[in-house]
């Protein structure tokens, strides 16, 4: 691509007024006839362009075998146009003023900044290892999104994109405007993700990307896989080592046994500290200001409920200001696209956003930031009804230093399917027992994707990565790691659909599995080492990025241990399996499922709690078939993400029989 390619801006549609010069916009920038007292000329932070090509030349043309080659990155910001088409172009030249005097602190002498044509800066980077050079343009991302610009009187905040090349494959690149057109086609990338991650040029990132995808066969595979690792190898294994002379059957027995236990002990503390969760404060501490709402759609699949939930939000009972931003992708023209312009026509409140070049939910919410009025916003998936008072809610828990709240996701079609009626009573589950009762035993909470809200800057300085199957958890870690507050809230209700058949609930649970399989690698070991982190928050992190993606694992052994015990024995009735300690520990692991089920029944939304029915049911499919269907999928995925597929598959709406209908 030529680097003089225009930059990409999502198009925005949204019911228009007349506005007068110099009143705020919705992005807080003033009318575009407004003047802007500019400061007084300041030395510049720029090499000329001259004086940059003749450097870079320069350093270019030093023999290979005497450095690492250098590196040139393109930063440009996704606000650029827009501050020139409200300040002109003289507001760009001040953005970039400041912006060039920030990095000149982050530069070597020998190191150039220069500006480009495109509203954004060229730098020249001393040779480093890929990984250094990543991790210093990522420090670099960071510290300018948490920059506040100055404009004359208003301070707005950027959002940086960086693309950046090296001249590794010499003499091809040796001329410097081959690696700034490089760095410029990386740039554009990151533009289309928008999540604060310097993209590097690479010409085979396509063909990469072709093989990532899998099909039926390939995942019946894997299944086959998981259970060649998980079952027959242990049992080989077993068996050898005893032909051998060592009998590992009752060590083997003890250490899965007591593996379980553990595994029950903890379920059994989260529910009990579930019964008496965090509560939020009974004020605010400051009167409710400007919220807004995120909702990424994909329109294909969100096109029959997403009006409803458009006027569910509408509907919202907040006394600040309040925005709601449909952010959406399609591959097509849908014929709902007009209801929801009509729909923005008549409320002034709903900005329905458009975002041509998005292939996810990250980049959907990243490319509405740059729209947000909101001092703090909420995430919400397209299917969402959250409930009246949920922004004001939110707000008590905010005003007093939360920086992100999650709410509790409550299942609105229990009544399409089985399916549906059983990830009912999971979601009670996980967001009335699980994630209350981990939040008050370890210390944090976690970000579930949908019904949470955030600081608006805290979301701007985190954002959502594309890359990532879970890019909820990812945000959630990040922002745990950067020494946030993220806490959990029970009683934050928004109602949502459940996948209604098996098989859309198997797409959805495997890309669930395999997402938080990547955060765990990503992160866990940084979790482990942070400062931020208390002891009691990094056992807790522990147990959920590390012991669950173990536990997966450890609870299929029981097969092969217990098969080689009985071909040691000869026999299963020649084993005395009625040892009392073994006995208690059985009972005991099993008794948690059960406990599980009552007490998110005790816990559950009204609406679900008042099917009883549903919770024995659950129950029974629970211990026969349910939770080692879970299991299951936690280790395909894993063996999907370590082969390296990665897909991310849509999850299927089901449309409840009457619009807008909550059970």
């Amino acid at each position: 691509m030529s680097p003089n390619v225009p930059f990409i801006q999502p198009s925005i549609e949204i019911s228009t007024r007349e506005s007068r010069p110099g009143e705020l916009h919705g992005n807080g920038a003033k009318d575009e006839t407004s003047i802007i007292p500019m400061a007084r000329p300041a030395p510049s932070a720029f090499a000329e362009n001259e004086h940059w090509h003749q450097h870079t030349l320069r350093v270019l043309s030093r023999p290979a075998a005497r450095r690492r080659p250098p590196n040139v990155a393109v930063v440009r910001f996704v606000e650029a146009p827009r501050i020139e088409s409200r300040f002109g172009r003289r507001g760009v030249d001040r953005v970039l003023e400041q912006v060039a005097w920030i990095l000149r602190t982050e530069l070597s002498e020998q190191e150039r900044i220069t500006p480009d044509d495109h509203g954004g800066v060229i730098l020249t980077l001393r040779g480093a290892a890929e990984w250094q050079v990543r991790a210093r343009l990522e420090s670099i991302a960071t510290r300018l999104a948490r920059l506040p610009v100055q404009l004359g009187d208003e301070h707005l905040t950027i959002t940086p994109v960086i693309g950046w090349a090296d001249a590794a494959d010499r003499p091809i690149s040796m001329d410097p405007a081959t690696l700034v057109a490089r760095a410029t086609e990386a740039v554009e990338l990151a533009t289309g993700q928008v999540d604060l991650i310097p993209r590097k040029w690479n010409s085979g990132e396509r063909q990469r990307a072709a093989r990532r995808s899998g099909g039926p066969l390939r995942t019946t595979l894997q299944s086959l896989a998981t259970l060649v690792i998980g079952v027959l190898a242990p049992f080989a294994g077993l068996v050898l080592a005893h032909r051998a002379g060592i009998d590992l059957g009752t060590t083997a027995y003890l250490v899965v046994t007591a593996s379980l236990v553990i595994t029950a002990l903890i379920i059994w503390v989260e529910n009990f500290y579930a019964l008496d969760p965090e509560r939020p404060p009974a004020q605010p501490a400051a009167p409710e200001p400007a919220a807004s709402a995120i909702i990424p759609a994909y329109l294909p699949n969100e096109a029959a409920t997403i009006v409803d939930t458009l006027r569910s939000f509408l509907e919202q009972e907040y006394d600040g200001p309040l925005q709601v931003i449909l952010a959406y992708n399609t591959p097509k023209p849908m014929p709902v696209e007009d209801d929801l312009r009509a729909l923005a026509a008549t409320d002034s409140r709903l900005v329905v956003m458009k975002v041509p070049y998005s292939t996810s939910k990250a980049q959907n919410v990243n490319a509405a930031l740059e729209i947000v009025t909101g001092e703090f916003v909420g995430v919400f998936d397209a299917d969402h009804h959250p409930a009246r008072d949920a922004f004001g809610r939110a707000w008590r828990w905010l005003s007093h230093g939360a920086d992100v709240v999650q709410g509790h996701c409550v299942i609105r079609n229990g009544d399409a399917s089985w399916v549906s009626r059983m990830v009912a009573v999971e979601f009670e589950s996980i967001y009335a027992v699980n994630h209350p009762g981990r939040a008050k035993l370890h210390g944090f909470g976690l970000f579930g994707g949908s019904n949470g809200f955030w600081r608006t800057q805290v979301l701007h300085e985190t954002r959502m990565r594309g890359e990532m199957l879970t890019e909820d958890i990812d945000s959630s870690i990040r922002v745990l790691l950067s020494g946030r507050t993220v806490v959990n809230d029970p009683g934050l209700l928004s109602r949502e659909l459940a996948p209604a058949t098996l098989s859309a609930l198997w797409k959805q649970r495997v890309r669930w599995a395999q997402g938080w399989f990547q955060v765990s690698r990503r992160h866990l070991r940084t979790a482990l080492r942070s400062e931020e982190l208390t002891p009691r928050n990094k056992l807790g992190l522990t147990f959920l990025l590390g012991w669950r993606e173990i536990y997966p694992w450890i609870a299929i052994q029981m097969l092969p241990v217990i098969g080689f015990i009985a071909w040691r024995d000869g026999g299963l009735g020649r084993t005395d399996w009625l040892v009392p300690v073994f006995v208690l520990c059985t009972l005991y692991t099993l008794s948690s499922g059960p406990a599980q089920v009552l007490f998110a029944w005790r816990l559950a939304a009204p609406e679900i709690r008042r099917h009883p029915g549903w919770f024995r049911v659950y129950l029974l499919i629970s211990t026969v078939f349910y939770t080692e269907f879970k299991n299951h999928v936690a280790r395909v995925a894993q063996v999907k993400e370590l082969t390296g597929e990665r897909k991310w598959a849509i999850t299927p709406r089901q449309v409840p029989q009457r619009a807008g209908e909550r059970a």
